[in-house]
Protein backbone atom coordinates (compact mmCIF):
# COMPACT_ATOMS: atom_id res chain seq x y z
CA UNK A 1 0.00 0.00 0.00
CA UNK A 2 1.12 3.54 -0.66
CA UNK A 3 -0.23 7.08 -0.71
CA UNK A 4 -0.32 9.58 -3.53
CA UNK A 5 -0.56 13.20 -2.45
CA UNK A 6 -1.18 15.99 -4.95
CA UNK A 7 -0.68 19.63 -4.02
CA UNK A 8 -3.34 21.34 -6.14
CA UNK A 9 -1.76 24.77 -5.52
CA UNK A 10 1.45 23.55 -7.15
CA UNK A 11 -0.25 21.63 -10.01
CA UNK A 12 -0.11 23.61 -13.23
CA UNK A 13 -2.10 21.30 -15.48
CA UNK A 14 0.77 20.06 -17.65
CA UNK A 15 -0.45 16.49 -16.98
CA UNK A 16 2.86 14.71 -17.44
CA UNK A 17 1.56 12.43 -14.67
CA UNK A 18 -1.41 11.28 -16.78
CA UNK A 19 0.90 9.80 -19.39
CA UNK A 20 2.90 7.86 -16.78
CA UNK A 21 0.13 6.40 -14.60
CA UNK A 22 -3.48 5.74 -15.66
CA UNK A 23 -4.68 6.37 -12.08
CA UNK A 24 -4.10 10.10 -12.60
CA UNK A 25 -6.87 12.03 -14.37
CA UNK A 26 -7.85 15.62 -15.04
CA UNK A 27 -10.56 16.98 -12.75
CA UNK A 28 -13.27 19.54 -13.48
CA UNK A 29 -10.92 22.37 -12.46
CA UNK A 30 -8.29 21.36 -15.02
CA UNK A 31 -5.90 19.96 -12.40
CA UNK A 32 -4.57 16.48 -11.72
CA UNK A 33 -6.37 14.14 -9.35
CA UNK A 34 -6.60 10.39 -8.78
CA UNK A 35 -9.44 8.37 -10.33
CA UNK A 36 -11.30 6.70 -7.44
CA UNK A 37 -12.46 3.95 -9.82
CA UNK A 38 -8.99 3.06 -11.13
CA UNK A 39 -7.57 -0.37 -10.39
CA UNK A 40 -5.98 -0.57 -6.96
CA UNK A 41 -7.30 2.76 -5.67
CA UNK A 42 -8.67 2.17 -2.17
CA UNK A 43 -9.71 5.74 -1.32
CA UNK A 44 -9.38 9.32 -2.51
CA UNK A 45 -10.02 12.39 -0.37
CA UNK A 46 -9.63 16.09 -0.98
CA UNK A 47 -9.01 18.58 1.77
CA UNK A 48 -8.64 22.09 0.44
CA UNK A 49 -5.77 22.09 -2.01
CA UNK A 50 -4.56 18.56 -1.21
CA UNK A 51 -5.70 15.29 -2.77
CA UNK A 52 -4.64 12.13 -0.95
CA UNK A 53 -5.21 8.67 -2.37
CA UNK A 54 -4.48 5.31 -0.79
CA UNK A 55 -3.49 2.72 -3.36
CA UNK A 56 -2.93 -1.01 -3.18
CA UNK A 57 -0.82 -2.11 -6.11
CA UNK A 58 2.23 -1.31 -8.17
CA UNK A 59 4.02 1.83 -7.01
CA UNK A 60 6.40 2.13 -9.99
CA UNK A 61 4.06 4.04 -12.34
CA UNK A 62 3.11 6.43 -9.52
CA UNK A 63 6.78 7.13 -8.88
CA UNK A 64 7.32 7.83 -12.58
CA UNK A 65 4.34 10.20 -12.55
CA UNK A 66 5.73 12.07 -9.54
CA UNK A 67 9.17 12.33 -11.15
CA UNK A 68 7.63 13.67 -14.37
CA UNK A 69 5.71 16.43 -12.58
CA UNK A 70 7.56 19.70 -13.41
CA UNK A 71 6.34 21.65 -10.34
CA UNK A 72 6.88 18.64 -8.03
CA UNK A 73 3.21 18.67 -7.00
CA UNK A 74 3.07 14.89 -6.40
CA UNK A 75 4.48 13.03 -3.42
CA UNK A 76 4.48 9.23 -3.15
CA UNK A 77 4.74 7.67 0.31
CA UNK A 78 5.05 3.96 1.00
CA UNK A 79 3.04 2.86 4.01
CA UNK A 80 4.78 0.87 6.71
CA UNK A 81 3.73 -2.74 6.86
Amino acid sequence: MFEIEIDRDACDGIFACLTRDERFVEDEDGLATVDPDAAGVVSVSQNGDRVVATVDGDINDARLAAQACPPNAIVIREEDT
